[in-house]
């Protein structure tokens, strides 16, 4: 009896091992998996901050040919880098939708769509009240069209826009200010890149024409 009741005892002892050692094998998989997962999404994020930061640059030489800052704050100009018309829906490497109208909605007020009041309110992310810039669409296309022929491919989608800096004080930010205003001359710029797994980056800058080329004043990551 007493060779059967250990022989029973040492089954028991072993079906409890293997499924505490099944139990570590899950979790060191799960743990693994989880790894990376949180290192490809660094990655991504990394990568589209760095493709906002790109498509801010590129449109940064297309502004050295606009002399006239009202026509662009007035979206009557677009950066040779564009993709179609400033408006409607294009798709990602992965089948999902951007909505350019909306991305521009969305910087402006964050709402689907805004009225002069949204975008005048005066929140945490837009504080200058009227002097809020009203964002227009400037440069936006794949990130890989901006790349030469046969470099890595980046499956990043960018959009460049444009408004009045917040710096004025005319409460007119379809207009840049007249000289004496300290935003005169001086143009604000939202660049956002959006890529694999959600990964979405903003950055946002202020320049004005320099000697040779347009000079960044000031730069943003909008977290």
């Amino acid at each position: 009896m007493s060779t059967r009741a250990d022989r029973g005892f040492v089954l028991v002892v072993v079906l409890l091992a293997m499924v505490l050692l099944s139990a570590l094998g899950v979790a060191l998989v799960l743990a693994t998996t989880a790894e990376t997962r949180i290192a490809a999404n660094f990655r991504n994020a990394q990568q589209a901050l760095y493709a906002a930061d790109a498509a801010a640059e590129r449109a940064l030489d297309d502004l050295s040919a606009v002399t006239d800052w009202n026509t662009l704050i007035g979206g009557a100009v677009l950066s040779s880098f564009a993709d179609g018309p400033p408006a409607g829906v294009r798709r990602r490497d992965d089948g999902s939708a951007i909505d350019l109208t909306q991305i521009v909605s969305f910087a402006s007020c964050q709402k689907a769509a805004c009225s002069d009041a949204d975008m005048d309110a005066t929140t945490e992310d837009r504080p200058w009240g009227p002097n809020n810039p009203r964002w227009k669409l400037f440069a936006y296309g794949r990130m890989r069209d901006l790349l030469p022929p046969g470099a890595v491919d980046a499956p990043y989608y960018v959009v460049v826009m444009v408004g009045d800096d917040p710096g004025e004080t005319d409460n007119d930010p379809t207009r840049d200010g007249i000289a004496g205003n300290p935003g005169a001359g001086i143009v604000a710029l939202r660049a956002e890149a959006f890529g694999p797994s959600q990964a979405h980056k903003v950055v946002e800058l202020t320049a004005m024409h320099g000697d040779t080329a347009t000079r960044v004043l000031s730069w943003r990551e909008v977290r």
